[in-house]
């Protein structure tokens, strides 16, 4: 991004705190958990308009897609894994040693890990996805009860369970 690129803010409440949203003109830079909400741009493109909405639908239960152009600075390795994070279906979760060998370097591992934990588009890039080996929730930049809740909010959806939260 530009130095004198527009940025804009927007802040989304849901049941995890508020979501602060950054973008520029062309794409959303950043989701980010946040304890209160801060100064909003007083105009928002229709892209993190976009966003807003399918955040909210998201916590609604009505979808599981994201559709929304997305730009995040990172090294090309960060790059790759995130883009893998996005191909995790929905509701599903993957250990970091299955997201190592999808980007083609078991021993790259602990790399993934760190390369996920800089991931600054929370949900929508769904880092939260991706869990220990032996099946425990380890590390998460917002907070282990988030996580845990994301993901029991997603198997919710999918077994029918789920009630409108937000």
């Amino acid at each position: 991004m530009e130095n004198d690129e527009i940025k804009y803010t927007a802040f989304v409440p849901s049941p995890v705190g508020y979501l602060k949203v950054e973008g520029d003109t062309r794409s959303v830079t950043a989701v980010v958990f946040c304890e209160e909400p801060g100064t909003q741009s007083a105009e928002l493109p229709a892209h993190i308009l976009e966003t807003i909405r399918q955040l909210e639908a998201y916590f609604n239960g009505a979808t599981g897609d994201f559709n929304l152009p997305l730009a995040q600075p990172g090294t090309d390795f960060q790059q790759k894994v995130w883009a893998e994070l996005v191909r995790i279906p929905f509701g599903k979760t993957i250990s970091y040693l299955e997201l190592s060998k999808r980007i083609g370097d078991v021993k790259a591992i602990r790399a993934a890990g760190l390369a996920n934990g800089k991931n600054n588009i929370a949900i929508i890039v769904p880092c939260h996805r991706v869990i220990g080996s032996d099946g425990s929730l380890t590390g998460y930049a917002g907070g282990l009860w988030r996580k845990e809740w994301l993901l029991r909010h997603e198997r919710e959806i999918i077994h029918g369970k789920q009630e409108t939260l937000f």
